[in-house]
Protein backbone atom coordinates (compact mmCIF):
# COMPACT_ATOMS: atom_id res chain seq x y z
CA UNK A 1 0.00 0.00 0.00
CA UNK A 2 1.21 3.74 -0.90
CA UNK A 3 -0.45 6.94 -0.33
CA UNK A 4 -0.98 9.52 -2.21
CA UNK A 5 1.17 12.68 -0.75
CA UNK A 6 1.25 16.59 -1.69
CA UNK A 7 4.56 17.47 -2.72
CA UNK A 8 4.86 21.02 -3.12
CA UNK A 9 3.09 24.35 -2.36
CA UNK A 10 0.96 25.43 -5.28
CA UNK A 11 2.13 28.48 -5.53
CA UNK A 12 5.88 27.27 -6.49
CA UNK A 13 4.49 25.57 -9.72
CA UNK A 14 2.29 28.86 -10.70
CA UNK A 15 -1.44 27.54 -9.20
CA UNK A 16 -3.69 29.84 -7.30
CA UNK A 17 -3.93 28.52 -3.46
CA UNK A 18 -7.57 30.73 -2.68
CA UNK A 19 -8.63 29.21 -6.06
CA UNK A 20 -8.26 25.69 -5.31
CA UNK A 21 -9.44 26.63 -1.55
CA UNK A 22 -12.72 27.51 -3.56
CA UNK A 23 -12.45 24.14 -5.69
CA UNK A 24 -12.51 22.37 -2.49
CA UNK A 25 -15.27 24.68 -0.65
CA UNK A 26 -17.39 23.82 -4.17
CA UNK A 27 -17.32 19.96 -3.67
CA UNK A 28 -17.49 19.84 0.16
CA UNK A 29 -21.01 22.09 -0.16
CA UNK A 30 -21.75 19.10 -2.31
CA UNK A 31 -21.06 16.64 0.09
CA UNK A 32 -22.91 18.58 2.91
CA UNK A 33 -25.69 18.99 0.83
CA UNK A 34 -26.19 15.26 0.20
CA UNK A 35 -25.32 15.18 -3.45
CA UNK A 36 -21.97 13.26 -2.81
CA UNK A 37 -21.27 11.02 -0.38
CA UNK A 38 -17.29 12.01 -0.18
CA UNK A 39 -14.57 13.10 -3.06
CA UNK A 40 -11.04 13.04 -3.59
CA UNK A 41 -9.17 15.73 -5.90
CA UNK A 42 -5.11 15.90 -6.85
CA UNK A 43 -3.77 18.24 -9.02
CA UNK A 44 0.09 17.84 -9.74
CA UNK A 45 2.30 20.22 -12.09
CA UNK A 46 5.71 19.34 -13.16
CA UNK A 47 4.70 15.55 -11.87
CA UNK A 48 4.41 16.92 -8.36
CA UNK A 49 1.33 16.78 -6.88
CA UNK A 50 0.39 20.56 -5.46
CA UNK A 51 -2.97 20.21 -4.16
CA UNK A 52 -4.43 16.89 -2.44
CA UNK A 53 -7.59 16.78 -0.39
CA UNK A 54 -10.70 14.74 1.19
CA UNK A 55 -13.87 15.66 2.28
CA UNK A 56 -16.64 13.52 2.84
CA UNK A 57 -17.84 10.03 3.78
CA UNK A 58 -16.78 6.53 1.66
CA UNK A 59 -19.02 4.83 3.91
CA UNK A 60 -21.88 7.39 4.74
CA UNK A 61 -23.93 4.94 7.06
CA UNK A 62 -20.48 3.63 8.73
CA UNK A 63 -19.06 7.07 9.10
CA UNK A 64 -16.39 6.32 7.71
CA UNK A 65 -13.93 9.22 6.25
CA UNK A 66 -12.44 9.37 2.32
CA UNK A 67 -8.53 9.19 2.76
CA UNK A 68 -5.53 9.07 0.80
CA UNK A 69 -5.69 5.51 0.83
CA UNK A 70 -9.19 5.33 -0.20
CA UNK A 71 -10.13 2.56 -3.10
CA UNK A 72 -12.44 3.61 -5.82
CA UNK A 73 -13.59 1.82 -8.78
CA UNK A 74 -12.42 3.32 -11.61
CA UNK A 75 -14.70 1.83 -13.85
CA UNK A 76 -14.48 3.29 -17.60
CA UNK A 77 -10.77 4.91 -16.62
CA UNK A 78 -9.97 0.92 -17.31
CA UNK A 79 -10.31 1.63 -20.59
CA UNK A 80 -7.00 3.79 -20.98
CA UNK A 81 -5.28 1.12 -19.08
CA UNK A 82 -6.12 -1.49 -21.65
CA UNK A 83 -5.24 0.64 -24.25
CA UNK A 84 -2.00 0.51 -22.95
CA UNK A 85 -1.91 -3.54 -22.71
CA UNK A 86 -2.71 -3.46 -26.33
CA UNK A 87 0.49 -1.02 -26.84
CA UNK A 88 2.52 -2.86 -25.20
CA UNK A 89 1.64 -6.23 -27.65
CA UNK A 90 2.14 -3.64 -30.48
CA UNK A 91 5.21 -2.56 -29.14
CA UNK A 92 6.53 -6.23 -29.15
CA UNK A 93 5.27 -6.81 -33.01
CA UNK A 94 2.19 -9.54 -31.27
CA UNK A 95 -0.60 -7.69 -32.28
CA UNK A 96 -0.99 -4.61 -34.71
CA UNK A 97 -3.33 -2.03 -35.06
CA UNK A 98 -4.28 -2.63 -38.35
CA UNK A 99 -5.11 -6.67 -37.72
CA UNK A 100 -8.31 -7.85 -38.85
CA UNK A 101 -10.08 -8.79 -34.77
CA UNK A 102 -10.88 -11.78 -36.20
CA UNK A 103 -7.48 -13.10 -36.83
CA UNK A 104 -7.44 -13.01 -33.30
CA UNK A 105 -11.09 -14.35 -32.08
CA UNK A 106 -12.47 -16.21 -35.31
CA UNK A 107 -16.14 -15.16 -34.31
CA UNK A 108 -15.36 -11.85 -35.52
CA UNK A 109 -13.99 -13.10 -38.80
CA UNK A 110 -17.31 -12.10 -41.04
CA UNK A 111 -18.96 -9.49 -38.76
CA UNK A 112 -22.38 -8.13 -40.70
CA UNK A 113 -23.66 -5.03 -40.73
CA UNK A 114 -27.41 -4.07 -39.29
CA UNK A 115 -29.55 -2.41 -42.74
CA UNK A 116 -32.84 -2.48 -41.18
CA UNK A 117 -35.46 -3.69 -39.15
CA UNK A 118 -35.07 -6.31 -36.37
CA UNK A 119 -36.01 -9.66 -34.78
CA UNK A 120 -37.93 -11.59 -37.49
CA UNK A 121 -38.02 -8.35 -40.04
CA UNK A 122 -33.70 -8.12 -39.44
CA UNK A 123 -32.13 -7.23 -42.39
CA UNK A 124 -27.72 -7.50 -42.42
CA UNK A 125 -25.11 -7.46 -45.18
CA UNK A 126 -21.51 -8.40 -44.88
CA UNK A 127 -19.13 -5.59 -43.95
CA UNK A 128 -17.46 -4.01 -46.30
CA UNK A 129 -13.77 -3.95 -44.61
CA UNK A 130 -12.44 -5.89 -41.48
CA UNK A 131 -13.17 -5.47 -38.32
CA UNK A 132 -9.66 -4.16 -37.19
CA UNK A 133 -8.07 -3.58 -33.49
CA UNK A 134 -7.82 0.33 -34.36
CA UNK A 135 -11.14 0.20 -34.15
CA UNK A 136 -11.94 -1.40 -31.04
CA UNK A 137 -9.47 1.83 -29.36
CA UNK A 138 -11.14 4.38 -31.09
CA UNK A 139 -14.95 3.30 -30.97
CA UNK A 140 -15.85 2.97 -34.65
CA UNK A 141 -16.60 -0.62 -34.64
CA UNK A 142 -19.73 -0.11 -34.60
CA UNK A 143 -20.52 -2.07 -31.51
CA UNK A 144 -22.46 -0.59 -28.95
CA UNK A 145 -24.26 -0.84 -25.49
CA UNK A 146 -27.69 -2.64 -23.95
CA UNK A 147 -28.63 0.41 -22.59
CA UNK A 148 -28.80 2.73 -25.16
CA UNK A 149 -32.19 3.56 -26.83
CA UNK A 150 -30.80 5.15 -30.16
CA UNK A 151 -30.72 2.29 -32.84
CA UNK A 152 -32.32 -1.43 -33.44
CA UNK A 153 -28.76 -2.76 -32.55
CA UNK A 154 -29.21 -1.72 -29.13
CA UNK A 155 -32.44 -3.59 -29.01
CA UNK A 156 -30.32 -6.76 -29.87
CA UNK A 157 -28.12 -6.42 -27.15
CA UNK A 158 -30.64 -6.44 -24.72
CA UNK A 159 -32.51 -9.21 -26.04
CA UNK A 160 -29.14 -10.85 -26.20
CA UNK A 161 -29.12 -10.32 -22.21
CA UNK A 162 -26.64 -7.74 -21.84
CA UNK A 163 -27.96 -5.06 -19.89
CA UNK A 164 -25.14 -4.96 -18.23
CA UNK A 165 -22.71 -5.85 -21.16
CA UNK A 166 -22.21 -9.20 -19.38
CA UNK A 167 -24.11 -12.39 -20.04
CA UNK A 168 -24.83 -13.09 -16.69
CA UNK A 169 -22.89 -15.95 -15.37
CA UNK A 170 -20.57 -16.00 -18.09
CA UNK A 171 -17.07 -15.07 -18.74
CA UNK A 172 -15.02 -12.74 -21.04
CA UNK A 173 -14.91 -15.16 -23.73
CA UNK A 174 -18.34 -16.02 -23.63
CA UNK A 175 -20.05 -12.77 -23.78
CA UNK A 176 -17.40 -11.62 -26.50
CA UNK A 177 -19.08 -14.50 -28.62
CA UNK A 178 -22.10 -12.98 -28.04
CA UNK A 179 -21.36 -9.34 -28.87
CA UNK A 180 -19.92 -11.20 -32.42
CA UNK A 181 -23.43 -12.76 -32.96
CA UNK A 182 -25.03 -9.87 -33.23
CA UNK A 183 -24.68 -6.99 -36.54
CA UNK A 184 -22.44 -4.56 -35.86
CA UNK A 185 -24.23 -0.47 -36.14
CA UNK A 186 -22.27 0.51 -39.02
CA UNK A 187 -19.71 -0.09 -41.28
CA UNK A 188 -15.89 -0.36 -39.01
CA UNK A 189 -13.90 3.10 -39.23
CA UNK A 190 -16.87 5.42 -40.45
CA UNK A 191 -18.33 6.41 -37.51
CA UNK A 192 -18.24 6.39 -32.90
CA UNK A 193 -20.04 4.85 -30.88
CA UNK A 194 -19.11 4.25 -27.41
CA UNK A 195 -19.35 0.64 -26.69
CA UNK A 196 -18.40 -2.41 -25.54
CA UNK A 197 -15.34 -2.27 -27.34
CA UNK A 198 -13.00 -2.39 -24.87
CA UNK A 199 -13.93 -5.70 -23.66
CA UNK A 200 -13.38 -6.94 -27.09
CA UNK A 201 -9.96 -5.78 -26.77
CA UNK A 202 -9.64 -7.30 -23.61
CA UNK A 203 -10.05 -10.60 -24.74
CA UNK A 204 -7.89 -9.95 -27.89
CA UNK A 205 -5.11 -9.03 -25.43
CA UNK A 206 -5.71 -12.42 -23.32
CA UNK A 207 -5.32 -14.45 -26.40
CA UNK A 208 -2.42 -12.89 -27.84
CA UNK A 209 -0.70 -13.00 -23.80
CA UNK A 210 -1.80 -16.10 -23.68
CA UNK A 211 -2.09 -14.63 -19.84
CA UNK A 212 -5.93 -13.81 -18.19
CA UNK A 213 -6.69 -10.40 -18.32
CA UNK A 214 -6.11 -8.91 -14.55
CA UNK A 215 -2.50 -11.33 -14.66
CA UNK A 216 -1.46 -9.16 -17.86
CA UNK A 217 -2.44 -6.22 -16.11
CA UNK A 218 -0.67 -6.85 -12.94
CA UNK A 219 2.52 -8.13 -14.40
CA UNK A 220 2.87 -5.71 -17.24
CA UNK A 221 1.32 -2.69 -15.97
CA UNK A 222 0.68 -2.39 -12.34
CA UNK A 223 3.77 -3.89 -10.73
CA UNK A 224 6.18 -1.81 -12.81
CA UNK A 225 4.35 1.09 -12.70
CA UNK A 226 4.67 0.93 -8.68
CA UNK A 227 0.31 0.55 -8.90
CA UNK A 228 0.06 -1.11 -5.61
CA UNK A 229 -3.92 -1.68 -5.05
CA UNK A 230 -4.80 -1.63 -8.22
CA UNK A 231 -6.55 -4.65 -9.65
CA UNK A 232 -9.68 -6.11 -10.40
CA UNK A 233 -10.53 -7.60 -6.59
CA UNK A 234 -9.77 -6.50 -3.34
CA UNK A 235 -8.05 -9.04 -0.65
CA UNK A 236 -9.42 -9.13 3.19
CA UNK A 237 -6.36 -6.40 3.75
CA UNK A 238 -8.03 -3.95 1.47
CA UNK A 239 -11.93 -4.50 2.03
CA UNK A 240 -12.08 -1.98 4.69
CA UNK A 241 -10.65 1.17 2.23
CA UNK A 242 -13.29 0.09 -0.30
CA UNK A 243 -15.54 3.23 -1.00
CA UNK A 244 -19.24 2.67 -0.58
CA UNK A 245 -20.81 3.08 -4.11
CA UNK A 246 -24.02 5.59 -4.33
CA UNK A 247 -26.65 6.40 -6.73
CA UNK A 248 -29.10 9.01 -7.10
CA UNK A 249 -32.08 8.71 -4.19
CA UNK A 250 -35.63 9.53 -5.10
CA UNK A 251 -35.87 12.32 -2.37
CA UNK A 252 -32.86 14.22 -4.50
CA UNK A 253 -30.17 12.12 -1.97
CA UNK A 254 -28.11 9.67 -2.62
CA UNK A 255 -28.44 5.91 -1.37
CA UNK A 256 -26.02 3.15 -1.75
CA UNK A 257 -26.52 0.69 -4.82
CA UNK A 258 -24.62 -2.71 -5.73
CA UNK A 259 -21.12 -1.93 -7.25
CA UNK A 260 -18.95 -4.40 -9.41
CA UNK A 261 -18.53 -7.70 -7.22
CA UNK A 262 -14.92 -7.01 -6.34
CA UNK A 263 -14.72 -9.77 -3.42
CA UNK A 264 -13.19 -12.52 -5.14
CA UNK A 265 -11.61 -12.62 -8.91
CA UNK A 266 -14.22 -11.95 -11.01
CA UNK A 267 -15.63 -14.35 -13.42
CA UNK A 268 -15.99 -11.54 -16.15
CA UNK A 269 -12.57 -9.77 -16.48
CA UNK A 270 -13.74 -6.49 -18.16
CA UNK A 271 -10.86 -4.20 -19.41
CA UNK A 272 -14.10 -1.62 -20.05
CA UNK A 273 -14.53 -0.94 -16.22
CA UNK A 274 -13.32 -3.34 -14.42
CA UNK A 275 -10.79 -2.04 -12.17
CA UNK A 276 -10.06 -0.76 -8.74
CA UNK A 277 -7.82 1.63 -7.87
CA UNK A 278 -6.03 4.43 -5.09
CA UNK A 279 -5.42 7.73 -6.17
CA UNK A 280 -1.68 7.52 -5.53
CA UNK A 281 -1.84 4.23 -8.17
CA UNK A 282 -4.35 6.44 -10.81
CA UNK A 283 -1.86 9.07 -9.99
CA UNK A 284 1.26 7.04 -11.11
CA UNK A 285 -0.66 5.40 -14.22
CA UNK A 286 -1.30 9.48 -15.41
CA UNK A 287 2.47 10.42 -15.05
CA UNK A 288 3.35 7.87 -16.95
CA UNK A 289 1.48 9.03 -19.56
CA UNK A 290 2.48 12.26 -19.13
CA UNK A 291 6.45 11.25 -19.24
CA UNK A 292 5.48 9.97 -22.69
CA UNK A 293 5.89 6.24 -21.76
CA UNK A 294 7.94 6.47 -18.81
CA UNK A 295 8.34 6.50 -14.69
CA UNK A 296 11.02 6.57 -12.57
CA UNK A 297 13.40 5.02 -14.97
CA UNK A 298 10.85 2.46 -16.24
CA UNK A 299 9.92 2.51 -19.73
CA UNK A 300 6.74 0.46 -20.56
CA UNK A 301 6.29 2.44 -24.13
CA UNK A 302 7.85 4.07 -26.78
CA UNK A 303 6.67 7.86 -26.46
CA UNK A 304 5.54 7.60 -29.95
CA UNK A 305 3.01 5.51 -28.61
CA UNK A 306 2.07 7.22 -26.13
CA UNK A 307 1.64 10.42 -28.90
CA UNK A 308 -0.70 8.18 -30.93
CA UNK A 309 -2.84 7.12 -28.10
CA UNK A 310 -3.50 11.31 -27.21
CA UNK A 311 -4.03 11.95 -30.58
CA UNK A 312 -7.11 12.38 -32.41
CA UNK A 313 -8.17 9.47 -34.50
CA UNK A 314 -11.93 10.19 -35.24
CA UNK A 315 -12.76 9.32 -39.12
CA UNK A 316 -11.71 12.63 -40.98
CA UNK A 317 -10.51 14.31 -37.70
CA UNK A 318 -13.47 15.63 -36.46
CA UNK A 319 -14.35 16.10 -33.38
CA UNK A 320 -17.10 13.83 -30.99
CA UNK A 321 -20.04 16.48 -32.59
CA UNK A 322 -19.82 15.13 -35.93
CA UNK A 323 -21.11 12.02 -34.05
CA UNK A 324 -23.85 14.29 -31.73
CA UNK A 325 -26.88 11.61 -32.63
CA UNK A 326 -25.36 9.02 -31.32
CA UNK A 327 -25.78 7.83 -27.57
CA UNK A 328 -23.03 10.13 -25.84
CA UNK A 329 -20.51 9.69 -22.66
CA UNK A 330 -22.68 10.90 -19.89
CA UNK A 331 -19.75 13.12 -18.82
CA UNK A 332 -18.73 14.15 -22.45
CA UNK A 333 -18.94 17.54 -24.03
CA UNK A 334 -18.76 16.89 -27.71
CA UNK A 335 -17.49 20.38 -29.12
CA UNK A 336 -13.76 20.62 -30.31
CA UNK A 337 -13.05 17.54 -28.36
CA UNK A 338 -11.70 14.37 -29.97
CA UNK A 339 -10.74 10.94 -29.57
CA UNK A 340 -7.58 9.09 -29.31
CA UNK A 341 -7.04 5.43 -28.31
CA UNK A 342 -9.63 5.36 -25.52
CA UNK A 343 -9.03 8.50 -24.13
CA UNK A 344 -10.78 12.14 -25.53
CA UNK A 345 -8.81 14.46 -26.82
CA UNK A 346 -9.02 18.64 -26.84
CA UNK A 347 -8.80 19.98 -30.26
CA UNK A 348 -10.17 23.06 -30.33
CA UNK A 349 -10.28 24.64 -26.77
CA UNK A 350 -12.28 27.82 -28.28
CA UNK A 351 -15.29 25.29 -28.47
CA UNK A 352 -15.16 22.80 -25.65
CA UNK A 353 -18.24 23.47 -23.14
CA UNK A 354 -15.33 23.34 -20.30
CA UNK A 355 -12.29 25.38 -20.03
CA UNK A 356 -9.23 22.74 -21.50
CA UNK A 357 -5.97 23.24 -22.48
CA UNK A 358 -5.07 22.09 -26.21
CA UNK A 359 -4.03 18.36 -26.58
CA UNK A 360 -5.83 17.69 -23.08
CA UNK A 361 -6.47 13.64 -22.75
CA UNK A 362 -8.28 11.22 -20.20
CA UNK A 363 -11.63 9.80 -19.35
CA UNK A 364 -14.27 9.39 -16.83
CA UNK A 365 -15.60 6.66 -14.99
CA UNK A 366 -19.61 6.08 -14.47
CA UNK A 367 -19.19 6.48 -10.66
CA UNK A 368 -18.48 10.18 -11.72
CA UNK A 369 -14.54 9.78 -11.76
CA UNK A 370 -12.25 11.18 -13.95
CA UNK A 371 -8.89 12.26 -15.00
CA UNK A 372 -7.24 14.10 -17.36
CA UNK A 373 -2.97 15.22 -18.45
CA UNK A 374 -2.59 18.05 -19.86
CA UNK A 375 0.31 18.45 -21.67
CA UNK A 376 0.30 22.61 -22.42
CA UNK A 377 0.01 22.90 -18.96
CA UNK A 378 1.97 20.10 -17.76
CA UNK A 379 -1.28 19.37 -15.27
CA UNK A 380 -2.74 16.26 -14.67
CA UNK A 381 -5.86 15.73 -12.37
CA UNK A 382 -7.86 13.69 -10.77
CA UNK A 383 -11.17 13.13 -8.78
CA UNK A 384 -12.67 10.22 -7.34
CA UNK A 385 -16.25 10.02 -5.70
CA UNK A 386 -18.37 7.19 -6.14
CA UNK A 387 -21.93 8.71 -7.39
CA UNK A 388 -23.27 6.82 -10.17
CA UNK A 389 -25.84 9.01 -11.14
CA UNK A 390 -29.21 8.32 -13.23
CA UNK A 391 -28.36 11.30 -15.94
CA UNK A 392 -25.61 13.94 -16.51
CA UNK A 393 -24.01 15.35 -14.23
CA UNK A 394 -22.24 18.73 -13.77
CA UNK A 395 -19.32 17.61 -11.40
CA UNK A 396 -17.19 16.72 -13.68
CA UNK A 397 -17.37 20.26 -16.07
CA UNK A 398 -17.32 22.12 -12.87
CA UNK A 399 -14.24 20.78 -11.88
CA UNK A 400 -12.89 21.72 -15.29
CA UNK A 401 -13.89 25.26 -14.73
CA UNK A 402 -12.27 25.34 -11.05
CA UNK A 403 -9.03 23.40 -11.94
CA UNK A 404 -8.52 26.16 -15.22
CA UNK A 405 -9.10 29.34 -12.25
CA UNK A 406 -6.33 27.72 -10.55
CA UNK A 407 -4.13 28.12 -13.29
CA UNK A 408 -1.88 31.59 -13.07
CA UNK A 409 0.90 30.75 -15.28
Amino acid sequence: MAELRQQVDPGEVGLDPKALNRLDQHFAHDVDEGRLPGFLVSVARGGRVAHLSGYGRRDVAAGLPVEPDTLWRVYSMTKPVTAVAALLLVEEGRLSLDDPVGRHLPAFAEPRVHVRGTGADLVTRPAEQPLLIRHLLTHTAGLTFAFYHAHPVDALYREANLDSSVVPGSTLAETVDVYASLPLQFEPGTQWNYSVATNVLGRVIEVVSGRPLDEFFAERIFRPLGMTDAGFQVNDEQAHRLAELYGDADDGGIRPIAGLPLFGRPRFLSGSGGMVASAHDYHRFMEFLRRGGELDGTRLLSTGSVDLMRSNLLPGGTDLAAFASRPAHAESAHDGVGFGLNVSVVIDPSRTKAPAGLGSYGWSGVATTTFWVDPSRDLTVQFMTQLRPKGSHTTIPELKRLVHEAVLE
